[in-house]
């Protein structure tokens, strides 16, 4: 298949110009030691449930910073580097806690005793903690505690229908990004206790755990995988499929998985029996964000929509790439140069001819993704592409190169070197595996830190918060995060004296498939 763009698909510069990103970053608060925080969302950074850039994840003790939308690489990293300035320094003036800066979890306790974030007494907030609590019965709590980086973007004047064609692109060649940009090779290990693997050990005691020549075991078999969503796969006519060929056929399938019971959930129940919430339903998907991807289609939701129905009403209006790992070498866990390769990466994918995919494809897919992060750096890795066998470092290179006119173009636009300078950067990490983030990440855990990735996570999560802390701050930044703090947690009491009825009625008004929207 030719990846190459089309000439006469290059769009207008002003849209080019209109390009969107912002950016989702998940980090677990730990202690000096390096164990996880067990202490509430700490007050001063507002109202997990309402406040608009610092919220929780999985976890009470798992933050998860969000920039807005913006026209500019530089104006995107600049709040999220104030947001995370603000955080550090609430968090500073209570304790000693650090934010984890690596995807692969801190030392971890017991499965039950890792909290479940809490957004309180409302409705809307007691059913994000419920839903919480069914992923930890369906899939453990520990692989909950997974950090990793979201990537959301858009362009004006661009279809559904053209931005399932990237969708598909992106899926074809998510291998590079995870080449290039991944991180977590090694883990510690406490995070498989009691689970089969098959890493090796690091160090004589065997506290870490690796395999040589992985790039992302957060994106392996190890990570956010579901053996129940292994059965979502593209098959036309049947309700087990995710269909991403169009968006009629994505919501139908994403429908089925979000109604149709699934034996285990159902056996599992939704509540126990002393009338505790073991999860808000029994289907194979609690709600949309329950499915684990590369990469998702988005829209904004209004207050109490479902994003199934918002999709279908309004259409797809940016996508959301979920394989980067957070980059411990980054004070941010993202960097400016790893922003534009992404922006070019997608835009390559948006371009680029996008046949429909099939059965076969897919599960092609899944299988170079796993090769990829568990042996991505491995001399002479092939993957397959369509009936073929091919070598990992032709087919990235192959890629890359077709990306080139496109970061001239956005150099031109910009009056910039700095997107064909990213990208000669990960041209060169095809060339020198040594140079990609996860080698470097297993040589500094071997020659620094006496093969412990656990010492590794620590001293790079002490530094970036030393960085972070001791850049300027002025008092109205100050001022200005503090008020929004405080708004949140107004908003949160106004949503809470605002309920009426009981959670039960709510919650079976919100998962009524007619929430969903035909």
């Amino acid at each position: 298949m030719n990846s190459s763009p089309k000439p006469f698909s290059l769009p207008a510069a002003e849209r080019l110009a209109g390009i969107r990103r912002g950016i989702e970053k998940e980090g677990l608060r730990v202690l000096p030691t390096g164990s996880l925080a067990l202490t509430p969302h700490p007050v001063a950074l507002g109202a997990a449930l309402t406040h608009p850039h610092i919220t929780t994840d999985y976890s009470e003790s798992q933050l998860e910073l969000i920039t807005g939308v913006h026209q500019s690489v530089e104006a995107c990293l600049q709040e999220l580097q104030q947001v995370h300035q603000y955080t550090l320094r609430s968090m500073a003036q209570v304790s000693e806690e650090m934010i984890w800066n690596s995807s692969m979890p801190c030392h971890l306790p017991t499965d039950e005793t890792i909290p479940l974030a809490r957004y309180g007494s409302s409705h809307a907030g007691r059913s994000k903690s419920v839903y919480r609590m069914g992923l930890g019965h369906r899939y453990g709590r520990r692989m909950q505690t997974i950090s990793g980086i979201h990537y959301n973007w858009s362009m004006p004047g661009v279809s559904s229908e053209e931005y399932f064609a990237l969708i598909r692109n992106f899926r074809r060649n998510a291998f590079v990004l995870l080449y290039l940009f991944g991180a977590s090779p090694a883990l510690g290990r406490c995070f498989v206790e009691g689970r089969e693997h098959r890493l090796q050990p690091l160090d004589a005691a065997q506290k870490t755990l690796h395999l040589p020549y992985a790039t992302s075991l957060r994106m392996g078999r190890l990570g956010y995988q579901s053996d129940a969503q292994a059965q979502i796969k593209v098959r036309s006519g049947d309700w087990y499929s995710v269909n991403y060929n169009g968006l009629e056929g994505y919501a139908h399938s994403l429908h089925q998985a979000l109604t149709q019971p699934y034996p285990a959930y159902e056996q599992l129940g939704i509540r126990n029996p002393g009338g505790d919430y073991n999860q808000l339903g029994t289907s194979l998907l609690q709600i949309e964000n329950e499915f684990y991807g590369t990469i998702r289609p988005k829209r904004t939701t209004r207050s109490g929509e479902r994003p199934l129905h918002a999709l279908r009403e309004r259409g797809v209006e940016y996508v959301e790439v979920r394989l980067m790992d957070i980059d411990p070498f980054e004070p941010l866990g993202i960097s400016a140069s790893t922003m534009r390769m992404l922006d070019v990466f997608l835009l390559h994918c948006l371009l680029s001819d996008s046949p429909e995919d099939s059965p076969e494809e897919i599960e092609a897919i899944k299988r170079n993704q796993h090769l990829v992060a568990e042996r991505g750096r491995e001399p002479g890795l092939k993957l397959q592409r369509g009936a073929e066998q091919v070598l990992l470092s032709d087919w990235a290179k192959q890629v890359l190169d077709d990306c080139q006119p496109l970061a001239a173009m956005l150099d031109e636009l910009h009056q910039t070197d700095a997107y064909s300078q990213a990208l000669a950067e990960a041209q060169q990490r095809v060339q020198q595996p040594g140079s990609t983030p996860s080698a470097r990440v297993l040589e500094q855990i071997c020659s620094l830190h006496q093969s412990s990735f656990e010492r590794f996570g620590r001293a790079q999560s002490l530094w970036a918060h030393e960085h972070l802390l001791v850049l300027p701050w002025s008092e109205a930044q100050q001022q200005h995060y503090a008020q929004m703090a405080q708004a949140s947690l107004d908003a949160q009491k106004a949503i809470e004296a605002a309920d009426t009825g009981t959670f039960e009625a709510w919650r079976q008004r919100y998962m009524d498939p007619a929430a969903l929207g035909s």
